[in-house]
C-alpha cells in the first residue's frame, strides 16, 4: 500500500509522516481493503489559535475514496481527528460490503 504526503506551506516533517503514517498502517491491519493514502497537510491563517494546522487524509479503496478533514491547534490532534473520523467511516463501509 503507498502513502503520499504534501505540503500546502507547511515544511516537510518526518515526524508527522510518522505518526499519521502509524495512524493509517493500523486501518490498514484491520481493513485490507485500503489501497493507497494521500496525506495532506496545510496551515492555514486564522483568528482562533485552536485551528488552522490542518490535516487531511484521503482513502482509495473499492468504490467511492474516503475523506477527512481536521483543523485543530497543533498537526498531532488534527492527524489523530482526522483518523479517528476515517475509522468511523471505513466501519460503515466494511458493514455495507458485509451485507451485499
Amino acid at each position: 500500500m503507498d502513502i503520499n504526503f504534501e505540503y500546502d506551506g507547511v515544511k516537510a516533517s518526518l515526524r508527522l509522516e510518522q505518526m499519521a503514517g502509524k495512524k493509517v498502517e493500523k486501518m490498514v491491519d484491520k481493513y485490507d481493503f485500503i489501497v493507497r493514502a494521500d496525506i495532506f497537510f496545510k496551515k492555514e491563517n486564522t483568528s482562533e489559535p485552536d485551528t488552522g494546522k490542518i490535516c487531511n487524509i484521503r482513502l482509495s479503496i473499492p468504490g467511492p475514496r474516503l475523506f477527512a478533514e481536521a483543523s485543530t491547534g497543533s498537526y498531532e490532534a488534527s492527524i489523530a481527528e482526522a483518523a479517528d473520523d476515517l475509522e468511523r467511516q471505513l466501519r460503515k463501509r466494511k458493514e455495507k460490503m458485509k451485507n451485499r
